[in-house]
């Protein structure tokens, strides 16, 4: 179950199987732990644009993701996708590159990753931004990101 405060927090930790949350907030797992949620899974949704060129994912995620940075306050009162083109039209490039990693260093991709562990998150969705590029998405992160995340932050055999 998604969760942005403490009312889902409560809901979640009750009925859920798993939280998954937006934002790299410890108070949020602790909310989900006070209400039945401990030992559950914690999931972190991390938006990402994967390209070889730097340019072209700050461009496609500024074209298709530039309201993740408004936060899931804002996101949830616009009722209509002419409310997120207004909310969002002062967005610059550069704004939703400094929220999302974008490019091709997985360097980038730990770091943006790194708040969600300290957080406490258990494991991590990375929703890759353009249609057209999850093949080579998909091809990078096995090759070159998961074992770049595994180093840093372990993995499934156990480090």
């Amino acid at each position: 179950m998604a969760v942005s405060g403490q009312r889902s927090c409560a809901l979640a930790g009750r009925l859920a199987d798993l939280v998954i949350a937006t934002e790299p907030k410890a108070e949020l797992l602790d909310a989900f732990d006070r209400h039945g949620g401990q030992g559950k899974a914690r999931v972190g949704q991390l938006p990402v644009c994967y390209d070889p060129d730097r340019e072209a994912a700050v461009a496609r995620a500024h074209d298709q993701f530039r309201w993740f940075g408004s936060g899931w306050k804002v996101n949830a009162e616009l009722p209509h996708p002419d409310s997120f083109a207004s909310a969002t039209r002062f967005v610059r490039a550069g704004d939703v590159a400094a929220s999302i990693p974008c490019g091709g260093d997985p360097a980038d991709f730990v770091e943006a990753v790194r708040p969600y562990a300290e957080a406490g998150f258990t494991e991590i969705a990375l929703v890759q931004i353009g249609g057209e590029s999850q093949p080579a998405y998909l091809d990078w992160s096995e090759k070159t990101l998961l074992p770049a995340l595994r180093d840093a932050f372990g993995g499934p055999d156990g480090r």
